[in-house]
């Protein structure tokens, strides 16, 4: 039974009579997490199965009322509880670069599932935060670069996981995009930047019903996230009726008692340490009123009540379900792209492909992401060396880590194909450990991508020396976000993006480069040339500002080219869109197109749909997605494909009036497959 926000809103009045039969120190007991973090730490370092989350951390409760406890369950790639059980999902980015709502709520269903399954009744995993610089070590757990994109893939994991009467938590409000400064970084920006960037997607996914929000620690403009009455009390509350409640990052994400209990924090988590007595202190010491102790109370219980009654009953069977793993390859499936494939090098022909090479240390790791507290404990986890051998089961598929460039020159010249496996782990990019904070989340390595966006100088020369000595070579990687190309990409005739791919990441791999699977995912951000045409960041810093154009935006408004742009993805099929339709009136603006599979093979391609600014009177970018639609093609097929956006989607700040507003005017209107490759049409706005 889906618990809508109109739902949880018939539960005012039986909350408030709670809230009012209760003592201070009631109401103050539900707004705090009752986990004891040292003995938590002390697991952690002693390596038992005892990790991080792995039972549901608890907040609150009253018994006598019937008041079930808050019961958090952390992700955003599956459910991080218990150990070897769980559905370890692709990363969020990967999800991304499959354009798939549809897919990421039934992923939503299935998580919020497990969560049950667990005895949870809390999902943390939508994380939505823009990634300033890809840099970002944390960017795999959100959806791309694009406000847009991540607001409406966002929004359907909110969708998916409240439907089995799971309170979906959204993360981290706000201005959270560094892992190195996490804990100090003050971010500062215009007013425009914040309401265009770096809020529409939270709104959007509160506007879903989204029940709770989890505040970040890095500090807005001076304040600590967790404490900042201007985002929780009056945007997040006040202008966007948010009926849930606010839970701090963990431990570290409250400073100060009154500050935040007056700033709009409802609960801090996971352990007690400046609300309980402090909070009651405060309080009687007048420092806090009660009415805002009050105002949390029922923010929580109500919200506690609501899920109660709509929970689904699962039983422990559902975790890890076949069905489940399914969905976790299917996301593998669609959100893998295809970025180069020179003479048709892909997909490889079994039949030719005798004896394949295997390179990079990647290749026999489980590349499913880092090791902080978005960590998934499945059963198995293929491997991209275990799923290409599974692919091609009559093929002798060798592995060698790439150590030894003339062993890597040998096996290469007496291969029919190599793969190389280049990238990322958990040691080059994820959640910062920072020593001085004793970190909960210990035995991550993590951080920032502070040297380069590139690869690692080892798998460059490998690449390049080795790459030029097999035509049917083909490069994968392995990474949270973007990864620059440029010091090897025509050295291999083929590249992949592979992300972290999940427990079945490797199957899809094996799948694709031996063409059983058409690759049919976009890339959710954009691939520069250099690395300077991106906004740059200082990763160990106090201070930060945030310009109003990054990634996509940033290049075409400086009007320099991509090495791939937004929206880029390769398939093995061909693709042609035509025949494009716009009508609007004061509410939606739809378009209409063409789509039809030129090749010889099924496939499936994501239209995208992008609005243009060229008669505005205030500074706009080119053009911004805000629409899109994955369509499935046989060969020789067509299709058409509708696709509308809101009035509202296209207004700007006006830092004056402060309030969003629609410019009356002709826009432009852009559809492709890519934000480089485009049909377009205009419409007029009266």
């Amino acid at each position: 039974m889906e618990c809508n926000k109109s739902k949880r809103l018939t539960y005012t009045e039986k909350a408030q009579r709670i809230v009012n039969s209760l003592t201070l120190e009631d109401k103050i007991s539900l707004m705090s997490g009752k986990i004891d973090f040292k003995e938590v730490r002390e697991a952690i370092r002693k390596k038992t199965d005892q990790h991080y989350n792995y039972i549901p951390y608890p907040a609150g409760g009253l018994p006598d009322y019937h008041v079930p406890p808050m019961l958090f369950c952390d992700g955003p790639r599956g459910v991080v509880c218990g150990t070897g059980k769980s559905t370890c999902f692709p990363v969020s980015m990967l999800r991304g670069a499959a354009f798939d709502t549809d897919l990421e709520e039934k992923i939503g269903h299935a998580i919020g599932k497990e969560v049950l399954a667990y005895k949870g009744n809390l999902f943390a995993g939508i994380c939505i935060n823009v990634p300033y610089n890809p840099g970002w070590g944390r960017s795999q757990e959100t959806y791309g670069e694009e406000s847009f994109h991540i607001g409406e893939m966002g929004s359907a994991l909110v969708r998916g996981v409240q439907k089995e009467g799971v309170i979906a938590c959204v993360k981290h409000f706000a201005f959270n995009q560094m892992e190195n400064s996490r804990f100090k970084v003050n971010i500062d920006c215009n007013k425009r930047t914040e309401r265009e960037v770096f809020l529409p997607h939270f709104k959007k996914c509160i506007d879903e019903g989204a029940a709770s929000i989890m505040s970040s620690y890095n500090l807005y403009k001076g304040t600590y996230c967790g404490h900042h009455d201007y985002l929780l009390n009056q945007v997040l509350k006040k202008e966007w009726g948010f009926d849930g409640f606010v839970m701090s990052d963990f431990v570290w994400g409250v400073r100060d008692t009154v500050e935040a209990a007056n700033g709009g924090q409802d609960m801090e988590m996971c352990c007690t340490t400046y609300y309980g007595d402090k909070l009651v202190n405060a309080v009687k010491d007048e420092k806090v009123t009660e009415d805002k102790i009050n105002e949390a109370a029922l923010r929580i219980i109500r919200t506690l009540l609501a899920f109660d009654e709509c929970s689904s009953k699962v039983s422990a069977g559902v975790i890890g379900c076949p069905e489940h793993i399914q969905l976790a390859l299917q996301a593998a499936r669609e959100g893998i792209t295809l970025l180069k494939n020179e003479d048709e090098t892909l997909p490889f022909d079994r039949n030719v492909i005798k004896k394949l090479l295997v390179l990079g240390k990647l290749g026999i790791k489980e590349v499913i992401g880092d090791r902080g507290s978005s960590e998934v404990y499945p059963q198995y986890i293929v491997t991209p060396m275990q799923g290409l051998i599974n692919a091609a089961p009559e093929t002798e598929v060798i592995y060698y880590g790439g150590m030894d460039l003339n062993r890597c020159k040998e096996l290469a010249k007496s291969a029919d194909a190599v793969v190389f496996v280049v990238g990322y782990d958990y040691n080059d990019e994820g959640e910062y450990v920072a020593e001085d904070q004793n970190d909960l989340y210990t035995g991550a390595v993590g951080g920032d991508r502070v040297a380069s966006l590139g690869l690692h100088k080892e798998e460059i020369r490998l690449l390049q020396e080795v790459g030029p000595l097999n035509r049917n070579s083909a490069a994968v990687m392995i990474g949270g976000n973007m990864i620059m190309v440029e010091e090897w990409k025509d050295y291999v005739g083929a590249i992949i993006m592979a992300y972290y791919p999940g427990m079945e990441g490797g199957t899809a791999i094996g799948e694709i480069i031996f063409g059983d699977i058409n690759p049919s995912g976009k890339l959710p951000y954009v691939v520069p040339i250099k690395e300077s045409d991106l906004p740059q960041v200082n990763w160990d810093t106090e201070y930060q500002h945030y310009d109003y154009y990054h990634g996509y935006t940033k290049l075409e408004k400086e009007g320099i080219k991509p090495r791939y742009p937004f929206g880029f993805g390769l398939s093995y099929t061909t693709f042609k869109i035509d025949n494009l339709q716009i009508k609007s009136d004061f509410r939606n603006i739809t378009m209409q197109c063409n789509v039809a599979n030129t090749g010889k093979r099924h496939g499936a391609e994501v239209i995208q749909m992008y609005v243009g600014f060229q008669n505005s009177a205030v500074d706009r970018p080119v053009k911004i997605l805000r629409g899109f639609k994955r369509v499935d093609l046989a060969a020789g097929e067509n299709k058409t494909v509708e696709i509308s956006c809101q009035v509202s989607e296209l207004g700007w700040y006006n830092e004056r009036k402060n309030q969003m507003e629609i410019e009356h005017m002709e826009y432009e209107i852009y559809v492709g497959n890519s934000s480089d490759n485009l049909i377009s049409g205009k419409f007029i706005l009266e």
